[in-house]
């Protein structure tokens, strides 16, 4: 025998179409324009040797099947040699969406799609069509949801690539709504603009970069190594700094702030603060191909990685300080890195691969790392003087 616990009841089945309604598929229909086909829930009852064992359990369970609103409930004859023939509740149909939404109770947010799908498909009757298929996206941002069309709207009308988000002039909008709603705003403009003005190759995290704003400027930071007339120190927007190179014969590009302000100095140089950033920072100085250029950053896993990207676009960039004479010099300052990497780094030089490799394998200790904060200052200064006076890789003493 069947527990009655096992034993369908109208809550079992308002789930099961409310987990229809929480996928959409629902609503869909509905703003589709499809007509509403009769739908029905199969039901699990009592038999007949239930019924007569379970006489009242069973009758409870029909008298809430009799008491059920908006739901029509189709019976089966059950027969049985003690009690006789009973109709028991077989089948729960629903034959409106006008029955679903009651059952469900949804009848408000059914309105309030439907008023939101009526004047979107007259104002951008792309995003209308993008909303028949996501109705419960469209219900999760129905507050703001008339901003959203008229952001995407202004964008598609009046957006430039030299404009910046901020400029973007909506009533009730700025630039931190666009933000938090950047993931719907990108579906929606994915529909409502044109191929050419959507760079897929950017995702939607990279709201401007995909819709072709303007980004936010990336600056290189240097310092001059010798005195002379004019600023010691300047931040320069990157595409101005590679058109307008400074005459310094060697260029140092060192990763951590602190070594960068007290870098030491040297005659007829500059150094360029890395921030973690260096390969993608340095690429466009082009001009740095003519330069004695010279890398200093952390011997570890990351910062070998670092110096690899980098000297896949300026081959004869040489590492300052990364070497096995180095890191030996300085065993009591070693600690431990956090998330080491592994991968093959094609652009080292012969002793710095095979240092990166006993790294790798954990050979001089575990996910052992020297900060170059870390290494001793008068080696910093012997370092930087050689490096600084010939584009010969120099001896160590």
């Amino acid at each position: 025998m069947a527990a009655a616990s096992a034993w369908t009841v109208p809550g079992d089945v308002v789930s099961r179409l409310r987990r229809r309604w929480d996928r959409g598929e629902l609503l869909s229909r509905l703003a589709s324009g499809a007509p509403w086909e009769p739908l029905a829930v199969g039901l699990r009852g009592p038999s007949a040797q239930d019924t007569a064992a379970r006489f009242d359990e069973a009758r409870a369970w029909i008298d809430q099947w009799r008491r059920v609103r908006h739901l029509r409930v189709e019976t089966r004859t059950v027969g049985g040699r003690v009690l006789g023939a009973n109709e028991l509740p077989a089948r729960a149909w629903v034959d409106s969406y006008e029955q679903l939404w009651a059952a469900l109770g949804v009848h408000a947010e059914v309105r309030t799609f439907m008023g939101l799908l009526d004047t979107t498909r007259r104002r951008a009757p792309a995003i209308a069509d993008w909303m028949v298929v996501k109705p419960m996206d469209v219900l999760g941002h129905q507050g703001g949801w008339t901003r959203l069309v008229d952001t995407v709207r202004w964008i598609d009308a009046h957006a430039r690539p030299d404009m910046y988000l901020r400029q973007v002039d909506v009533p009730g909008v700025d630039t931190k709504f666009i933000e938090r709603h950047r993931t719907i705003l990108a579906a929606l403009l994915d529909r409502q603009l044109p191929e050419r003005r959507v760079d897929r190759t950017r995702p939607p995290s990279d709201f401007a970069g995909r819709y072709q704003f303007r980004t936010k400027p990336a600056y290189v930071r240097f310092r001059r190594l010798s005195d002379g007339d004019g600023f010691s120190e300047l931040a320069v927007r990157v595409p101005e700094l590679a058109d307008r190179p400074p005459t310094a014969r060697t260029v140092f590009v060192v990763e951590n702030e602190v070594s960068y302000l007290a870098f030491p100095p040297v005659p007829d140089a500059v150094v360029i603060f890395g921030e973690g950033y260096a390969a993608s920072r340095l690429e466009p100085l082009r001009w740095l191909v003519g330069k004695n250029l010279v890398y200093w950053g952390d011997i570890d896993t990351h910062g070998f990685a670092i110096l690899n990207r980098v000297r896949q676009i300026f081959g004869h960039c040489r590492s300052m300080l990364m070497d096995r004479a180095t890191l030996l010099a300085h065993e009591s300052h070693w600690v431990d890195e956090p998330s080491p990497v592994s991968g093959y780094l094609d652009a080292l030089w012969l002793d710095e691969a095979a240092l990166y490799n006993d790294l790798v394998e954990d050979v001089l200790g575990r996910a052992v790392r020297l900060e170059q904060e870390r290494v001793s200052y008068a080696a910093v200064e012997h370092a930087a003087a050689a490096y600084g006076s010939t584009q010969d890789s120099p001896k160590r003493p």
